[in-house]
């Protein structure tokens, strides 16, 4: 089992997810702002495709949440 399927790692993806909708941005709009197609921003918060670490801060600025907002709880 791949560290996708982790609850931890599920409840990552949830808040991404949470995240993109409380600042009012659908897919496309926030893969326009990236410069990356709408599957990018799809395969990521769904798990397909892992984020790393630099893409998750240019996500947490375009919400305008903080890295730590997206930390599972132990």
């Amino acid at each position: 089992m791949g560290s996708a399927n982790t609850a931890r790692y599920r409840e990552f993806l949830k808040r991404l997810r949470e995240a993109r909708v409380a600042a009012g941005l659908t897919q496309v709009e926030v893969a326009r702002r990236l410069g990356k197609p709408q599957s990018f921003v799809s395969k990521c918060e769904s798990g397909e495709r892992r984020v790393d670490v630099v893409e998750l801060f240019d996500l947490a600025y375009l919400y305008g949440k903080t890295l730590d907002s997206f930390a599972p709880r132990r």
